[in-house]
């Protein structure tokens, strides 16, 4: 079996974020980047396939040179190649017709990627890379097992898990509970020195179609001042007369 994992760069959660250029473009000084949570947990669920089934398991992004310690880190993890677009992922639609075009001509039997990322929580490019290429597709997945070309997925659903029977090849859009986060892996020192010598592929974009455009970001507004209130009849005046809640 053969697996490509797609992995998104995004900003580490702890850094602080700012946009330039009249807030049109986000500001990338000072940024830590890591891998998507949602891939990092499809990538480990894709070593574990590897360990326990003999899959070879290689790793994709789109995104320019500045993405490339995020691809190491994912070949020290384990990974046995890795493909870097050489590109500006402009929308979930570019990135999806980059992906589908490494996934034709690397002949991959399942493909993994995170539901969204956590940096514009599009959501769209399991899906739309499922559609360009054909393919079975499991969204929000939790649990995959394999046995030759048939699939066991489980996905949460609004209330609850679905268990879905079908075949590969096959996209998922996989988060947490595919594996547990106490089941992710950090890069050791051999894994770190290994990542090295594995290959690393650069390969220029097809001609795409960018579907979406960011016109001005806007970070959340500013919180108010803390009011503190020591009775309920001033709590049930302010509640009537400011906050129009009753």
């Amino acid at each position: 079996m053969k697996i490509l994992v797609c992995i998104s760069n995004v900003p580490d959660t702890t850094s602080k974020i700012n946009f330039t250029d009249g807030d049109t473009k986000f500001d990338s000084n000072g940024v830590q980047f890591v891998i998507n949570p949602n891939d990092e947990f499809g990538l480990t669920r894709a070593m574990w396939f590897k360990e326990k089934q003999g899959a070879s398991v290689h790793v994709a992004t789109v995104g320019g040179p500045s993405t490339e310690p995020t691809i190491r880190k994912a070949l020290a993890i384990g990974a046995d190649e890795a493909v870097r677009v050489n590109a500006v992922p402009t929308d979930g639609f570019f990135v999806a017709q980059q992906l589908a075009d490494v996934v034709k001509k690397g002949g991959y039997d399942l493909i993994i990627g995170g539901r969204e990322s956590i940096d514009y929580n599009g959501g769209m490019v399991p899906g739309i890379l499922a559609s360009l290429l054909d393919m079975n597709f499991v969204n929000t997945c939790i649990g995959l097992e394999i046995e030759g070309n048939n699939v066991t997925a489980i996905r949460e659903i609004d209330g609850g898990k679905e268990k879905i029977s079908t075949t590969l090849p096959l996209v998922i859009g996989g988060q947490k509970g595919l594996v547990e986060e106490s089941e992710l892996r950090i890069p050791n020192m051999r894994g770190i020195m290994m990542a090295r010598k594995k290959a690393l592929h650069v390969v220029e974009p097809i001609v795409a179609t960018k579907a979406t455009q960011d016109t001005k970001f806007e970070k959340p507004a500013a919180k108010g001042a803390v009011k503190l209130v020591d009775n309920v009849d001033d709590l049930i005046h302010l509640l009537h007369n400011e906050a129009k809640a009753i």
